[in-house]
């Protein structure tokens, strides 16, 4: 049995209050605090996703492979391996 670290309960015990807070409910209920709330919670994938692209441009600068074109050249070489164990039966 794993035991939760005392600040986990903490945390978990003020959000439980601060949910059930009417000033919470009401700011929740402004368009715009909504709209601040899922741009925020897309920043993750935008960061991810630029970052990816970046990595690729730079891989690309300097004539390195990216890993989508390894990826593509192992699962080729696999399949070559494959055909050239069939053809050996």
């Amino acid at each position: 049995m794993t035991k939760t670290p005392s600040w986990k309960k903490t945390l978990m015990k003020r959000g439980m209050e601060l949910m059930t807070d009417p000033r919470l409910s009401k700011v929740m209920q402004d368009e715009r605090v909504m709209k601040g709330l899922i741009a925020a919670m897309q920043i993750p994938g935008k960061v991810e996703g630029f970052t990816a692209e970046q990595k690729d441009r730079f891989a690309k600068a300097m004539g390195l492979p990216t890993e989508q074109e390894i990826s593509d050249l192992r699962r080729a070489i696999r399949r070559l391996e494959e055909d050239v164990a069939r053809l050996k039966r």
